[in-house]
């Protein structure tokens, strides 16, 4: 059974995509992103699935993209920002190499200005984000080999950093 040599956590908006294709492109593996393959497998956005289908639809379909990509890649792996909710997911992500890419509010509307296009933000963002970065930062730093800050950080800086969190720098 194959498993990634990096899986990347974190909320929406805090660069896990273009990290993670960095981190891919540094140790010279494959990239992949759940919330992509979710995307490609219904053939509609996650936003429509939330709002067709609702939340317990879409995390049902999320754990079953994480546990695919989980055994099928040996790249780079990135999760959507709630995958870690499922108690399933953070057992199957013990024993990764997971870094949890974290940022503060003020980055997150730096970053993502918050909108509407986040079905999780779409009345009052900055109180629903801040919310469910309440629910979510215990769980993400519980599945984490390694927690890498982004504020303030080019994606480049991130790489670096998760590379050397996990003593990987000479890749």
């Amino acid at each position: 059974m194959s498993s990634p040599v990096i899986v990347l956590v974190g909320p929406m908006g805090v660069g896990k995509s273009t990290v993670g294709q960095l981190l891919a492109e540094r140790l010279g593996v494959g990239y992949r992103d759940t919330d992509d393959d979710i995307v490609t497998a219904e053939g509609r956005t996650i936003a429509d699935i939330f709002v067709d289908d609702g939340e317990p639809a879409f995390r049902a379909l999320e754990k079953r993209a994480v546990r695919a990509a989980l055994t099928e890649h040996e790249g780079v792996l990135a999760l959507g920002g709630g995958a870690i909710l499922d108690p399933g997911t953070r057992e199957l992500l013990a024993g990764q190499r997971v870094v949890y890419l974290s940022m503060d509010i003020e980055e997150a509307v730096k970053r993502t200005g918050l909108n509407a296009a986040r079905p999780l933000l779409a009345v009052n963002p900055r109180k629903q984000w801040r919310e469910l970065m309440e629910a979510r930062r215990h769980l993400y730093e519980e599945t984490a080999t390694a927690v890498v800050p982004t504020d303030g950080r080019t994606p480049e800086e991130v790489t670096e950093a998760a590379l050397n969190a996990l003593e990987l720098k000479d890749a």
